[in-house]
């Protein structure tokens, strides 16, 4: 029976947990935070993904620790800790190279380790492999190593772990060669390309193709609401063309574990080579802009009906990053509530996927108690479940960034 570590119990650590429990390999679930090892303890998840039910059947299979020297008995260990930005937007590799260290105390001859954390090309065999070698193994020899980028996307039903195809590169034949038998137990196909670096950049470049066209599209709609056009009916029409065009719909920004993310990885490792990324950066510039445009257009909403920000009632719909999904990190609607807020509104919330936003001393209400008495309704994210067209008939003024008002011939609403 195959024993496979998991370093890192987050948004993509815990899926592989379960997947590669529920083929019968014996899993080592590792994490620093107490909490969540209490919660697989449990039988209690944490992530919108995985239900509770299907962990706690799969209990006796996952055991779950805080230790490093648990990893000793596993055969293969895949790395899925978080590689965010610093505040000088820059790689912080820290809580990777900490799980590194930690892994290498027990590193054992012949054992497999995969890096899943999003990083830049070059990380697998210029930082991890070092580090891994301070336990006296070489990479490649004593132990295989390789990259394979995690690719979950939160609350997607149509693509699972097991569906979508799964990249892959080793440091050696040999790697991929472990790699690619360890995955084919939970995904259905393997992409195997020539090297670590080759999968760590293939994972930037998809995001990075997101976030130029989602920035050209914003640009573009920033354009349009100067010129008089309507951005959804030019998305609509353009959306038509069956080749050369794909579909992005303008918005609030961009946010998630990713997309605000990746980009910056690549932009930061090309300085290294004396190279500028122009066209990256631009986009993510565009992209960071949008919240501000956003909260204009609802200062903009405001004066047309004789109201100043300061003092209006503001009700939020949707703050999480994505539909169908509680994950505010990176989260465009944090910015603009941050924004109305320093202009002197008075901000309320409605996301049953998003409690509280104790950065905002705020609380979710219903859907009812947002429109009470309030001056203006603002769509952030669309979820299920919320009836738009109650808060068109509810609502003064509707400023909808997301589009899901264009069937409506309301004329208090306003779109991006």
């Amino acid at each position: 029976m195959t024993t496979v570590g998991i370093i890192g119990l987050g948004y993509v650590g815990l899926p592989l947990a379960v997947a590669f429990a529920e083929e019968g390999c014996k899993v080592i679930a590792i994490d620093l935070d107490e909490r969540k090892i209490e919660a697989i303890e449990g039988g209690q998840s944490y992530i919108g993904d995985i239900p509770s039910k299907r962990l706690s059947e799969l209990l006796d299979r996952i055991s779950a620790s805080t230790r490093y020297e648990e990893l000793a008995r596993a055969d293969a260990v895949l790395v899925c800790v978080p590689t965010p930005l610093s505040v000088n937007r820059e790689p912080d590799l820290g809580p990777l190279m900490d799980s590194m260290r930690g892994l290498a105390r027990v590193l054992k001859a012949g054992q497999l380790v995969v890096l899943e954390s999003t990083t830049y090309p070059g990380t697998t065999r210029e930082r991890v492999a070092p580090l891994l070698e301070e336990s006296g193994l070489v990479a490649g020899s004593d132990f295989h190593l390789a990259f394979s980028p995690e690719r979950v996307d939160p609350g997607r039903t149509d693509f699972t772990l097991r569906t979508t195809p799964k990249v892959l590169g080793g440091l050696t034949s040999a790697c991929a060669d472990r790699a690619q038998a360890l995955y084919e137990l939970v995904c259905d196909e393997v992409v195997r390309v020539s090297s670590p670096e080759a999968a760590e950049l293939c994972k930037l470049l998809e995001n990075i193709f997101r976030s130029v066209n989602i920035a050209l599209v914003n640009e573009l709609a920033m354009l349009t609401d100067r010129m008089g056009i309507d951005i959804w009916e030019v998305v609509e029409a353009a959306a038509s063309k069956p080749y050369g065009f794909m579909r992005f719909e303008p918005g609030p920004g961009m946010g998630g574990h990713c997309l605000p993310v990746d980009p910056f990885y690549l932009s930061w490792r090309a300085r290294e080579f004396d190279m500028s990324t122009e066209f990256i950066e631009l986009a993510g510039k565009v992209n960071q802009q949008m919240p501000y445009h956003c909260a204009a257009l609802v200062q903009r909403a405001l004066n047309h009906a004789g109201l100043a920000v300061r003092g209006a009632r503001i009700a939020v719909f949707g703050v999480s990053y994505k539909s169908g999904v509680g994950d505010v990190r990176e989260s465009p609607a944090l910015k603009i509530l941050e924004l109305l807020g320093e202009l002197g509104a008075e901000l309320r919330y409605h996301d049953a996927y998003v409690p509280s936003i104790p950065e905002q001393d705020l609380a979710s209400v219903s859907a009812e108690q947002a429109l009470e008495e309030t001056d203006l309704a603002l769509i952030v994210t669309v979820h299920p479940g919320v009836d738009y067209e109650l808060v068109v008939q509810r609502a003064p003024i509707v400023v909808d960034l997301r589009g899901v008002t264009r069937g409506s011939v309301s004329t208090n609403v306003v779109r991006l």
